[in-house]
C-alpha cells in the first residue's frame, strides 16, 4: 500500500488542518477543514487536487469549509454514518473498521464516541498516521460534550492501543495547557518531564508540538494512563479502582482547570 504524505495547516485560534497527499494516484484528503482559504492555498502551492474531505466529527471548527471547498473542487466529503445528518455535505458514509481507499492509501475507521456521540478517526496503517479529532490530545483528551467517561475511555484505550509507532495528529494544539495540569497528576512521571521540556521549547519557537508517537503519551498523557496507580492515587482513588472512574474524575478535575 502506498504511503501518504501530510501537510499541516494551523487555522483559526489553534485548529490544525492536514492535507493527507497519496503521490501515486494523486489524491488529497483535508481532514476537518475549518475554513477554506488556506486549504486551497496550500493545495495551490503544492499542486495538488483535492479529492476528498475527512470529518471527524461534526462541530463547525471541523467542518466550517466543507460545503465551499465540495462546491470549488468536487471532492468527496467523508464522515460517520451515525451522524450523517450532522455533517455538511456528506457524500461517503463510513463506520467502525471499515476501510476504504485514498488513492493507493488505505484507511480504517475507528468510532471513538465520548467528545460527541458520531466521533470517528482516521487510521492510515501503512503510514503510521493516526487522525483523531478532538478524542485524543498530547497530554490530553477532548472534553465530554455528548458522550459518558465510559466511552471516552474506551475509545481512548482503543486509540492506546494502536501501534506504538503511530504518529497522532490531533485536530488542536492544547499541549501547552494539557502539560501544566498533567503535571499535577504525575509529578514524578519521567517521561512527562521530558514531553514538558520538549514542548516547552517548541512552543518559544512557535513551532507545533502535534504530531507524536502514541508510544510518547502512552507514557506520558495522563489520560491514556487512568488504569495505572499513580493517576489512581492521584485523584484519590485506590489500587484496583474502576479505570473509567479514575478517568471520568481526572477529566472532571481537567474541566475546572
Amino acid at each position: 500500500m502506498a504511503k501518504i504524505v501530510v501537510e499541516q495547516i494551523p487555522v483559526l485560534a489553534d485548529n490544525y488542518v492536514y492535507l493527507a497527499h497519496e503521490p501515486l494516484g494523486g489524491a488529497t484528503a483535508a481532514i476537518d477543514p475549518a475554513v477554506p482559504e488556506p486549504v486551497l492555498e496550500r493545495l495551490a502551492a503544492r499542486g495538488w487536487t483535492l479529492t476528498h474531505i475527512l470529518n471527524t466529527h461534526h462541530h463547525g471548527d471541523h467542518t466550517g469549509a466543507n460545503l465551499e471547498l465540495a462546491r470549488r473542487t468536487g471532492c468527496a466529503v467523508v464522515g460517520a454514518a451515525r451522524d450523517s445528518e450532522r455533517i455538511p455535505g456528506i457524500t461517503q458514509e463510513v463506520s467502525e473498521g471499515e476501510t476504504f481507499m485514498l488513492g493507493h492509501a488505505a484507511v480504517t475507521v475507528l468510532e471513538v464516541p465520548g467528545h460527541t456521540s458520531g466521533h470517528i478517526a482516521y487510521w492510515f496503517a501503512d503510514s503510521h498516521a493516526l487522525f483523531c479529532g478532538d478524542t485524543l490530545f498530547s497530554l490530553g483528551c477532548g472534553r465530554l460534550f455528548e458522550g459518558s467517561a465510559e466511552e471516552m475511555w474506551a475509545s481512548l484505550r482503543k486509540l492506546r492501543d494502536l501501534p506504538p509507532d503511530t504518529m497522532a495528529y490531533p485536530a488542536h494544539e492544547y499541549t501547552a495547557s494539557n502539560a501544566r495540569f498533567a503535571r499535577l497528576v504525575e509529578r514524578d512521571n519521567e517521561a512527562l518531564k521530558a514531553r514538558v521540556e520538549q514542548v516547552e521549547r517548541l512552543r518559544a519557537q512557535n513551532r507545533p508540538t502535534v504530531p507524536v508517537s502514541l508510544a510518547d503519551e502512552r507514557a506520558a498523557n495522563p489520560f491514556l494512563r487512568a488504569d495505572t496507580a499513580a493517576v489512581a492515587r492521584a485523584v484519590g482513588m485506590g489500587p484496583g479502582s474502576d479505570p473509567s472512574q479514575v478517568f471520568a474524575e481526572l477529566r472532571r478535575r481537567k474541566d475546572v482547570f
